[in-house]
């Protein structure tokens, strides 16, 4: 019996979990949806302008190393 229990133990624990967590969780309002879209399109531009400056200060550098042709 012990060894049954050493294998539901651990499953038990993690149901109560999830359902600690399902019952946490809620829709987003108005408001945190706008905030998070905003942030996310913010996360996207940055990383688009730092790839850009990167790969225009990286193709000069890589034409005066391998040479112009």
């Amino acid at each position: 019996m012990d060894a049954i229990d050493s294998v539901f133990e651990p499953l038990k624990g993690f149901s109560k979990d999830n359902v600690r967590l399902i019952k946490r969780c809620h829709k987003p309002d108005d408001k945190e949806y706008y905030k998070v879209t905003v942030n996310t399109a913010i996360g996207i531009m940055v990383m688009g302008f730092v790839g850009f400056f990167v790969k225009l200060i990286f193709i000069p550098i890589n034409n005066i190393i391998v040479g112009f042709g």
